[in-house]
């Protein structure tokens, strides 16, 4: 059968999903872990910059599997309101966590043992640096080597 009914027990509520709706919603959720994966080994500028976009990517394929798999379209809308304004308030509060983490100057533990900096580092540029030119070396002054007489 390629539709799934749903009867609910108050009424003559019927839903229709069809697998086509479910192999796009799939396709959608696959082309977004592509992305996930892509903009994880890219660097944005700032570490909150990544964090924003990953959580970005990962909120919208969370609504996908609440709205569609989950059936949140199909249910009352307080529970679309309630599940939009929990996205909501996570992100305020994790908006104040990193607007915190980027006030900080050093936000290392103070028993880090790694490099202080990035000039720290050794680097990997290796020309080789000419030793310094050796002096002649001078007779040493004595019986055999001086001036003769």
């Amino acid at each position: 059968m390629s539709t799934h009914s749903e009867t609910l027990e108050h009424g003559e509520h019927v839903h229709e999903h069809s697998w086509k709706g479910y192999l796009y919603i799939l396709l959608i959720l696959l082309v977004l872990t592509v992305i996930t994966v892509t903009a994880s080994r890219i660097n944005f500028g700032s570490s909150s910059a990544n964090v924003v976009i990953a959580m970005t990517i990962a909120t919208i394929k969370a609504s996908l599997v609440a709205i569609f798999f989950m059936h949140l379209k199909d249910d009352k809308p307080i529970n679309g309101l309630i599940f939009v304004s929990s996205l909501l308030f996570l992100a305020v509060f994790l908006g104040f966590c990193i607007v915190d983490a980027d006030s900080r100057f050093d936000t290392r533990p103070g028993t880090y043992k790694g490099p202080i900096s990035g000039e720290a580092l050794p680097s990997l540029d290796v020309t080789p640096v000419p030793a310094p030119a050796a002096a002649p070396a001078a007779a040493p002054a004595g019986e055999h080597g001086g001036a003769h007489h």
